[in-house]
């Protein structure tokens, strides 16, 4: 069976994976970019819109990169939440198509969890968007089957990402903890207590001051 992933959740030290207040003209509230400034410099981040092989970045980046780049491999679908589409409100506006233009980076069927479906959106470069009212275990199920074989990514944000750990649906993890302090928003790890217990967990702290922790599934 595939795979369920979660790649470059970025979290402050005190947990929080986005800051109060998302709106259209902050994506990550109070937080700004804070979160992902690791992110933005990598080549991962870079050739989003572009050739990778064709970047010149900064090789202080690498270490950050390592882990970045690891999200898209072996990706067959992604499932994201209704807040990471879009800022609140979006539902109510049909022109609505995503922060991402007309050719996001997802290349894959995408299933973005929300009460209010609207029919499917087709994008550029092989994105669709499906928008599914359905429980976590529901909606993986119909991603395994679009990614015909391929992994699953579960996109964020940071509560539908806690529903999945919640419900043991997660075998690998991946959160880059950043050295900021943001106090409010949403946090990432409530109500896990003891997630650790069914994983393998490393940690490694790159020079631009973030730890990435990775936790893999431990088999029976």
């Amino acid at each position: 069976m595939s795979a369920t992933r979660v790649h470059n959740l970025a979290v402050s030290l005190d947990g929080f994976a986005t800051g109060e207040g998302q709106s259209l003209e902050s994506p990550f509230g109070h937080a700004g970019m804070r979160l992902m400034g690791w992110f933005f410099p990598t080549a991962t981040f870079q050739s989003m819109d572009g050739d990778r092989e064709r970047l010149e970045v900064d090789p202080a980046t690498a270490p950050d990169d390592a882990f970045a780049s690891r999200w898209g491999d072996r990706i067959g679908a992604e499932i994201m939440g209704a807040n990471k589409f879009g800022p609140p409100g979006w539902q109510d506006d049909p022109d609505w198509r995503g922060w991402w233009g007309e050719e996001p980076p997802f290349h894959t069927p995408v299933f973005v969890l929300t009460h209010r479906p609207r029919g499917r959106l087709e994008m550029d470069g092989g994105t669709t968007f499906d928008f599914l009212d359905a429980s976590p275990a529901e909606a993986l199920g119909v991603a395994r089957e679009a990614a015909n074989g391929l992994d699953v990514r579960i996109g964020g944000g940071p509560t539908v990402v806690r529903d999945y750990l919640a419900a043991g649906l997660v075998d690998h993890l991946h959160v880059a903890v950043v050295p900021i302090l943001l106090g409010r928003g949403v946090r990432l790890w409530d109500g896990l207590e003891g997630l650790e217990t069914a994983y393998d967990v490393a940690s490694v702290t790159t020079p631009s001051g973030v730890t990435h922790l990775t936790f893999d599934r431990r088999v029976p």
